[in-house]
């Protein structure tokens, strides 16, 4: 496929952005086309990696972490980047971790059930990591909206 997608692809997609979990039946329902062609065309999108998985967006509110933040890590040299990520990896709380150019070498998105939980994930895991230099956290308010990238 090599980022070809026909219509019938595309409108799969969109489907599923929407609703991971919808039925097959419905999407094929929804486009006029058949059942088989669905499971057909979800079974190659994901055979070559345009669907990774389906998976649930937990509201992290309700689930007691009420402050979110935005870490940019600085490293003492370049060469400690993969090591610092394989062990920040090893915190749940940090639920993402991107290699970034400017000031930082690394990004992450931490989800803390309050302020001092958010300082002890900084102080006691984070900054103890070997190559880290330091860290800016921006705390995030809140989110005024998230989505998948647009399938065209």
């Amino acid at each position: 496929m090599k980022n070809q997608f026909d219509y019938i692809d595309q409108q799969i997609l969109k489907q599923l952005r929407t609703d991971a979990r919808k039925a097959y039946s419905q999407i094929a329902d929804e486009l006029k086309v058949s059942n088989s062609l669905i499971h057909q065309r979800i079974k190659k999108l994901t055979q070559e990696g345009v669907i990774k998985n389906a998976e649930f967006i937990l509201d992290e509110k309700k689930l007691g972490y009420s402050t979110k933040s935005y870490t940019g890590i600085r490293l003492r040299e370049a060469r400690f980047a993969k090591s610092v990520m394989e062990e920040l990896s090893k915190i749940e709380e940090v639920v993402e971790s991107n290699f970034v150019s400017g000031s930082y070498a690394i990004f992450v998105l931490i989800f803390a059930k309050n302020n001092q939980h958010l300082q002890k994930i900084l102080y006691d895991h984070i900054h103890l990591i070997n190559g880290v230099a330091g860290t800016d956290t921006f705390i995030c308010f809140d989110t005024g909206f998230k989505r998948n990238i647009p399938i065209k």
